[in-house]
């Protein structure tokens, strides 16, 4: 929902009101033992309008904010996470914190003045925006959040942070707009970060951090340190709802990895005023391997968009370019090689699956399935298999010597290809009291036979990472 004229004017009477107190407390301050009687009490009344609206605002905005309780498991342990989320419609969308929900195989939400917790659906999740949309089922309509425009968010504007932090619910923090376009280096993390001083602590999110006329600017997503929080702009919330209602995310891809050109890298190279990225290397089929892109090009323009980076924070503008192209289109790089610029035309592709599918195995460990990303983070000589991401202690697959980061090939005589492989073939063996895997751990091959207890009851697997919320028993655990 857009910002209205009336809260425009509201929004610009509070400030105003606080530059008429300032100017009447400066003038207080000058005149000192003379200062007019009048003045202070401009002053005063300014400042009081300020603080009611203030509290009128906290008011308006702490019914949509939501607790959300996931229990979550963890390799072989379950806990409790609890979190915030803003209601984003009247028939019970919630929005919240990708991080929260997280291989949640229950999640409920406690919507304010409802003694009933309410089971929730998660309808998607998106780790590179650290945002997830649930699903609740209210007996009424809901008071959903006014939703502003990041293009309004100003730096310096003041702005509450609304929350559950600790599990104390409604609670509200004032602070100011710090910096936009934040790039925070973390991993598979897509967002240009609004960062505030508003307090964002450990149960703040997926709370909102809202603007003086009442409207959500963002998703509260981390707090590092007393006065840094960070924020996912209102922009980028609205469009990821929009494509999980609309069926699941979509992001461009052109498969390459990048480095910053820094000033002593560049004249290096031989061209000492250029700037852009360094291509590492390019994924073998991928989009910019067909339209011939290779390791050392430096990348200075994204269709007309120069292209800036000299640390690693900046290559997080190039990511977001790429990401937000819709795949099937063409653009034009602008890219130095030997010094020499010329254009190179993409197709964009579809970005490949950024987290892992996992299956659970009754002899006491988990395997994911090997994206792209988790082969190149792994550095897999393959991207056939099985990645094993967890073994028990104590469990028979430990006994019979698999380890994480070995990368399942076999099991039996079944050729295991991917996940779904793996999983058909454990179900093949469930039923047997020892049976081989071959793995393969760097470049060796591994026989590894697993003996089952005989206590031991096979258990049925089931997608760990997967995002619909499952009943489970719930289970103490520190937030």
């Amino acid at each position: 929902m857009g910002e209205t004229k009336s809260s425009r004017r509201t929004g610009w009477s509070v400030v105003a009101a606080l530059m008429v107190a300032t100017a009447a407390l400066v003038s207080r301050a000058e005149d000192g033992a003379t200062a007019r009687p009048d003045a202070s009490r401009v002053a005063d009344e300014a400042l009081n309008e300020l603080q009611e609206r203030i509290i009128a605002v906290s008011e308006a905005v702490k019914p949509s904010v939501v607790h959300i309780e996931a229990i979550v498991k963890i390799d072989d342990r379950r806990n409790q996470i609890t979190g915030s989320g803003v209601i984003a419609s009247e028939d019970g969308l919630i929005l919240t914190n990708h991080h929260v929900v997280e291989r949640a195989e229950k999640v409920t939400v406690t919507v304010p003045g409802h003694k009933t917790k309410y089971p929730a659906r998660i309808l998607g999740a998106d780790k590179q925006t650290d945002l997830a949309l649930l699903q609740i089922e209210p007996e009424g309509k809901l008071p959903a959040a006014r939703f502003g425009k990041t293009a309004d968010v100003r730096v310096g504007q003041w702005v509450l942070a609304v929350g559950n932090p600790y599990g104390l619910d409604g609670t509200v923090s004032f602070g100011i707009i710090s910096g936009k376009g934040r790039n925070l280096e973390i991993n598979d993390v897509l967002n240009d970060f609004i960062q505030t001083d508003a307090m964002i602590d450990l149960g703040s999110s997926g709370g909102p951090l809202v603007d003086l006329s009442g409207q959500v600017v963002g998703i509260n997503s981390r707090g590092q340190g007393r006065g840094i929080g960070f924020t996912i702009p209102s922009d980028t919330v609205q469009d990821v709802m929009r494509q999980i209602e609309e069926g699941g995310i979509e992001r461009g891809w052109i498969g390459i990895t990048m480095q910053p050109l820094d000033r002593d890298l560049a004249t290096y190279f031989g061209v000492p005023d250029a700037t852009g990225a360094v291509v590492d290397s390019v994924t073998a089929h991928s989009p910019a391997a067909q339209a011939g892109l290779e390791p050392g090009d430096i990348l200075t323009e994204f269709n007309g968009t120069p292209i800036e980076a000299e640390k690693d924070e900046d290559l997080g503008t190039f990511q977001r370019l790429v990401a937000r192209v819709r795949p099937g289109q063409k653009v034009k790089l602008g890219v130095l090689r030997g010094g020499k610029p010329r254009t190179v035309e993409v197709t964009v592709g579809t970005q490949p699956k950024i987290e892992p599918a996992v299956a659970e195995s009754d002899a006491g460990f988990q395997a994911q399935e090997i994206t792209e990303n988790l082969y190149r983070e792994q550095r897999l000589a393959t991207r056939r298999g099985a990645y094993v991401s967890f073994v028990a202690r104590g469990s028979p697959a430990s006994e019979a010597g698999l380890a994480a980061g070995d990368v399942v090939e076999k099991v039996e005589k079944a050729e295991i290809g991917d996940l779904d492989d793996f999983r058909s073939a454990m179900d093949a063996v469930s039923r047997k009291r020892a049976y081989l895997i071959t793995a393969m751990r760097g470049n060796e091959t591994k026989f590894l036979l697993v003996k089952r207890s005989a206590t031991l009851k096979a258990e049925e697997p089931h997608e760990g990472a997967n995002k619909t919320a499952r009943p489970a028993p719930p289970m103490p655990g520190a937030p």
